[in-house]
C-alpha cells in the first residue's frame, strides 16, 4: 500500500487488511437498468493491503462479449460501476465475470454471476 495512504488508516485497522494471497471478491451483484441497455455492477472485496487489478467481462446468451472493463489498483474495496451492453440488451441470460489478480503473483479469484435484463 502507498505510504501516503497509510497515514489515513488508524494503526489498529492496518492489521485487518489482507495480504494479496488472502484478497478475494466477497460479493458481486448485477442490477439491470430499466432500459435493458445498461447494468450496474456492485462488488465488494476483502479489505486489502495492496491494491489488486480487476478484469470485468459481460457475455450474452450466445456467449458474445457485450461489455468489458479493466480496473487497475482500485482505491476502495467497494465498487459500483455501470456497463453499457453493446448488443442493446434483451439477449438473456447474461453472465458477468470478474477476475481479481495481482500482476506479480499467481493470486486470482474469479467470480461469475448470471442475470436477466428483463423481468
Amino acid at each position: 500500500m502507498d505510504d501516503f495512504l497509510l497515514n489515513f488508516i488508524p494503526p489498529e485497522e492496518l492489521s485487518r487488511l489482507a495480504p494479496p494471497e488472502e484478497t478475494h471478491i466477497l460479493t458481486l451483484e448485477a442490477i439491470p437498468y430499466e432500459d435493458q441497455r445498461r447494468v450496474r455492477l456492485s462488488l465488494e472485496m476483502t479489505p486489502f493491503r495492496e491494491r489488486p487489478h480487476l478484469e470485468i467481462l459481460v457475455l450474452n446468451a450466445e456467449g458474445e462479449e457485450v461489455a468489458s472493463t479493466s480496473i487497475i489498483e482500485p482505491m476502495s474495496w467497494k465498487l459500483e460501476l455501470t456497463l453499457h451492453l453493446r448488443d442493446g440488451g434483451g439477449h438473456n441470460p447474461y453472465t458477468a465475470q470478474v477476475l481479481l489478480f495481482y500482476p506479480q503473483g499467481p493470486q486470482d479469484t474469479l467470480r461469475t454471476l448470471t442475470f436477466q435484463t428483463a423481468p
